[in-house]
């Protein structure tokens, strides 16, 4: 059986989803999907804490499912704009954990993480499998992954 590690640019695929489709990305369906697949041993979503009822009750639902939630402080400049960025974070976890398991799952769009993608699949031969809104994900992200799967009504609320 593989093992599968997952990990969620959650910022992202909302934003992605909601921008494409106006719907929520429906992470008990991937859940379900990825564990017909082999075994999930880590599956971890990447946040940024608001502190608001609802994002509380997004995160729970998350550990329900069975992710481990990380969490960075949401800064607001002074000019207006925000700031929270995980790619570095979520970088070091799959470096750390592809020794480990045969395959990685990556949801996002994010073009920074190709040469990522590369490099684990090079030098320690694991599958890539990246999850996104084909309008909204960079081409280079897709072109590194083993496999692309287009985020669809199927993996929507």
């Amino acid at each position: 059986m593989k093992k599968i590690a997952i990990f969620s640019d959650v910022q992202n695929i909302y934003y992605t989803t909601k921008q494409a489709y106006g719907r929520q990305f429906n992470y008990r369906k991937l859940w379900r999907l990825i564990s017909t697949q082999g075994e999930i041993v880590a599956a971890n979503a990447y946040a940024i804490d608001k502190g608001d009822e609802k994002q509380l009750k997004f995160q729970s639902a998350l550990k329900h499912i069975g992710f481990k939630i990380k969490l960075k402080p949401y800064i607001q400049r002074s000019d207006g704009s925000a700031k929270g960025d995980w790619d570095v974070g979520i970088t070091i976890d799959i470096m750390e954990m592809a020794s480990k398991v045969d395959r990685v799952v990556l949801l996002s769009g994010d073009g920074d993480f190709d040469l990522l993608l590369q490099k684990i699949n090079r030098d320690y031969a694991v599958e890539t499998q990246v999850f996104g809104v084909e309008s909204l994900t960079a081409n280079s992200l897709i072109n590194a992954a083993t496999q692309y799967i287009k985020i669809e009504n199927n993996l929507l609320m």
